[in-house]
């Protein structure tokens, strides 16, 4: 089948675009994005999913003030042709293609909506080709992606609320990737595969003439499977961005690593350091403090009901809501987080968020079971 895409020279097979390189049910497209405030003290983030061999196309929505989280989500059958980024009420506005887009969520039945646009700080930069097979994780994972550093304005309703989103200002990432990772229904687990834990950090952080990133999947004895290291320039303005990548101001860190401290009674950070060597100075040494706890089940990530992938019909959409201080941080479904942190680096101060997911044996931290939590 044909589509508006196939009109661009952008084929990577002999097939027409609707036709995958490979028939694998857990292929995915992805966009995600977050935004806080410089206070700490609001969130939101958004997801966007295209599974072209179980042909279903997912979004959802999530907006976080103190101590309160609500939550869109929106599921369809997904059409045949690629353009079509929207769910319902959800849609993403490519303006300038690795540039500038809208989020926008209609006016709709959950009474949550938002007008927003992106406004790139840097230009975008590629992580390593990430490939982690059964061996390691239990799974088959094996994803590109990519990020970019920007601002939101905008606006943002919620429970008859509408909040202003411009004056804090409020910064964000966007993170696309696209590859095989495990969507839809669990599938039950090969005996030959034992159940093994998986550690992830991923610190986008904005300081305030360049950014900084760091990301790690480490396994249950503390063995470092994958890991990314950036520093690059941030611009005053889009107009001054060199081009769709950064070639001659991009960065690549020699080595990364972490010193955290945990918060009692959970598997989530409570302080400590991300440390990052580059070439042409001593060790970049961050000190982090978490200001802010975002579930990430609330954009599907391990949700119960709206993971990532799942068949609820031709349409359907819905809306929760959690008191964060309410939920058990140790149910799985709990465990994978954003915390929005504030970081100082020398005289320096930068913010950005933490998103870590920690199951399984962790001997530097003296986790010795599978979902112990930190004393």
């Amino acid at each position: 089948m044909l589509t508006s895409f196939d009109e661009f020279f952008i084929h990577q097979t002999t097939h027409p675009l609707t036709k995958t390189y490979s028939d694998e049910p857990n292929r995915y497209d992805r966009s995600f994005f977050n935004g806080y405030s410089d206070s700490g003290r609001i969130f939101f983030g958004a997801a966007i999913g295209r599974y072209p061999n179980i042909k279903i196309q997912d979004c959802a929505f999530t907006f976080v003030c103190e101590d309160v989280q609500h939550s869109f989500f929106a599921s369809k059958r997904m059409s045949d042709d690629p353009a079509d980024m929207s769910v319902g009420a959800f849609r993403i506005e490519i303006i300038e293609p690795m540039m500038k887009f809208c989020l926008h969520i209609d006016e709709n039945e959950t009474g949550i909506s938002a007008n927003l646009e992106w406004h790139a700080r840097t230009a975008n930069f590629l992580e390593d080709h990430q490939n982690l097979g059964p061996s390691e994780i239990g799974v088959s994972m094996e994803t590109t992606r990519f990020n970019q550093f920007g601002k939101w304005t905008g606006s943002i309703t919620v429970a008859g609320e509408t909040i202003v989103i411009d004056t804090d200002p409020f910064w964000g990432t966007k993170d696309r990737s696209w590859g095989i990772r495990p969507i839809g229904e669990p599938i039950a687990r090969k005996p030959s595969y034992p159940l093994k834990g998986l550690k992830f950090f991923w610190a986008p952080i904005h300081w305030e003439n360049h950014a900084t990133h760091m990301s790690v999947f480490e396994g249950d004895a503390g063995q470092r499977w994958h890991w990314d290291g950036f520093r690059l320039p941030a611009y005053p303005t889009p107009e001054k961005i060199p081009g769709i990548e950064d070639v001659d101001g991009i960065e690549r860190a020699l080595s990364v690593d972490h010193e955290f401290r945990w918060r009692e009674g959970t598997r989530r950070v409570s302080g400590g350091t991300i440390s990052m060597n580059v070439s042409d100075s001593d060790p970049l040494v961050m000190e982090i403090k978490p200001l802010l706890t975002v579930q990430m089940k609330g954009l599907g990530y391990g949700h119960p009901k709206w993971g990532h992938g799942r068949w609820h019909g031709e349409f359907v959409c819905d809306a929760e809501k959690w008191s964060l201080k309410d939920i058990n941080p140790l149910a799985k479904e709990n465990i994978h987080v954003q915390e929005v942190i504030s970081v100082r680096c020398g005289d320096q101060r930068g913010i950005g968020v933490l998103e870590q997911l920690v199951f399984g044996t962790y001997p530097k931290y003296d986790f010795s079971n599978f979902l112990d939590p930190a004393t």
